[in-house]
Parts: structure tokens; sequence; C-alpha cells
């Protein structure tokens, strides 16, 4: 298996996808001739053609609107949006058609799509282009909402993403594209769309977070190990539907939890989860639960971005709060 770093998984399920099924067709600004912004699809015009890796026009409501009528036509489009910050103005067609399809038409029809695009910020991109805005998703009844944190997960969950029925967000951790490489079989093989994944296990504390968060709950649980504490680190990975049984299952050991993502404090996804630990999970607490976010303003781009940004010493100081109660 060779090693390759997470936007090389991308496109080595897309790749797949086309091989493998006729119908998946590639669509967004750039994506055919240049490769896309990021190279997420690079190569993929040479090897399947204009008529199915589309270059479209600078019109991201258009996109999304063109993948719900390819949709509905048994086709199964992959459109990029190239920054999450544009993606605000899809919203309309994700909502009021691709999420409501299936209900609207009572089963005859469905939206297996795909809107695709990088998240997240760490790459000290100009402004609309460091935006972790999930949230504004997770809220839409109809949408699965996907947000890997590694090159193998990427591959398992767009593929996953790609052969459902129904319409997926798949949220690409910007600065986890190249950061890190990791063994990944192109064996055409998908991981879950409904469960998250236990990357350490530990007694003491749950770390929980999704996209390129993850790395830093990682990166914190190996500081806390060589303090004696034990921090089991879960990956989110489907934001919606969320598996919230894998992470009561896991605060019932520990009694603790942080919550960690880049999105704003006020009504991110973080504060569904703690809503769940404060209903079915509460008597497991031993502490409150800690949210480890972004902050309630604009990403303040481009120097402050990293202070924005939560790292490993706010995990740690989150961690070490909760560990001190009981």
């Amino acid at each position: 298996m060779p090693e390759i770093a997470l936007v090389e998984a991308i496109n080595l399920a897309l790749a797949r996808a086309m091989g493998e099924d006729a119908s998946v067709i590639v669509l967004g600004e750039d994506v055919g001739r240049d490769g896309g912004v990021f190279r997420a699809t690079d190569g993929l015009l040479a090897r399947f053609g204009p008529e199915r890796v589309l270059d479209t026009p600078l019109a991201e409501a258009a996109i999304a609107g063109i993948s719900v009528g390819l949709a509905a036509q048994r086709f199964r489009p992959v459109a990029e949006i190239q920054f999450m910050g544009f993606a605000y103005s899809t919203i309309d067609q994700m909502l009021n058609q691709a999420a409501r399809l299936r209900t609207r038409t009572r089963g005859r029809l469905t939206c297996p799509m795909v809107l695709r695009m990088p998240a997240g910020g760490g790459v000290h991109a100009p402004e609309h282009h460091s935006e972790s805005g999930e949230a504004c998703f997770t809220n839409i009844p109809g949408l699965r909402v996907v947000y890997p944190s590694s090159p193998k997960r990427a591959y398992g969950l767009l593929l996953a993403a790609i052969r459902d029925p129904d319409p997926v967000v798949f949220l690409e951790p910007t600065r986890l594209y190249r950061a890190a490489r990791e063994d990944v079989a192109d064996d055409g093989v998908a991981l879950p769309l409904d469960r998250c994944f236990t990357l350490r296990e530990g007694g003491d504390i749950t770390l929980v977070g999704w996209g390129a968060i993850v790395r830093d709950m990682l990166a914190a649980a190996d500081r806390l190990a060589a303090e004696g504490r034990q921090a089991e680190v879960i990956d989110v990975a489907t934001l919606v539907p969320f598996d919230a049984a894998s992470i009561l299952a896991s605060v019932a050991r520990t009694g603790r939890c942080v919550i960690c993502h880049e999105a704003p404090l006020t009504a991110g996804f973080g504060a569904e989860i703690a809503a769940q630990l404060a209903g079915p999970g509460l008597m497991s607490l031993l502490a409150p639960v800690e949210r480890v976010t972004g902050w309630d303003t604009v990403m303040p781009l481009p120097r402050l971005e990293m202070q924005y940004i939560p790292g490993v010493e706010r995990i740690l100081a989150a961690a070490r709060r909760s560990l001190r109660h009981g």
C-alpha cells in the first residue's frame, strides 16, 4: 500500500468511483483542466473525458442546482465547491431541493449527490477561505454531513458518500490535505457513514472531535499519557447521522469529556454532543463537559488565524480542568 496524503486519497476515491460506475460525474470550478484548486481532481479529465469531468462557471448555487437535477436523472454527481466560505449560496438548493427530494416524491426519487469542499483554517488563506461552518449543514434534515481526519478515512468515507442514495456534504480539512501521509489501499472498500472511530483507548477522559483538530487531540493525548493520564480519542467523522452511542459508551467509562472543533462555540455541533451528554449521559459525568472551539467572531485573517484555531495547548488546558474534578 502506498503512503499518500489526504488530498491524494480524495483523488484516489474519485477515480475508483468513476471507474466502477459510469453514472458518477465530477463538476465544479476548475476541476477539469486545472485539476481543482488543491489538485483533488488532477488527472480525472484525461482519464474520464469532458462528459464526466465538467468545468463550471463561478456560480456555487448553480453547481448545487445542476447536481440536484443530475441526481434526479439517476446520475451520481460529485460537486466541488472551492472553499467552504463560498458554499453558503448552495444552502437554498441543498435545503429546499436535495434534502427534500426523497420526501417530496414519496420515495420515487432520491438525490445521490455529494457536495465536497475544503473546510477549516490553518493555511493562511484570504477571507472566506478558512471557515468551518459544518453546523449550517447539520441542521438540515435529509443531509448527511461527513468530515474526515485522515487519508484512509477520507478514502473510505468518500466512497461511501458517493454510493449513498441520499445527498452528502463532504468536508475536507484544508490543513490536512498534505500535512501527513498514510498507507491507503485502493481496494474500493467504503467505511460506514453512521459511526465514530475510536483512535485511541483510555480510561481517564474522552476527547471528541472531527476534521483537522483530531491530530491535535492525538498530540494532546500523548502529552497527557506522559503525565500518567490515559485519554480516549474519538473521531466523530460523520456528524449526521450522529453516533451518540459510541460517545456515551466512552464517557460511561471515563466520566469526563472534552469536545473540540474549529467552528465557533455558539451553536457549533459540539453543543449537540454536549446536550446528549447532559441527557442520557448525565449520570456518567464526573466533571462538567468542556468545549474547545473557535471564537464567536469572524476568522481574524491572516495574522491571528492560529490564535483563532484551537490547538494542543487549549485542549490540554481543558482536559486538565476536567481531570481536577473528583
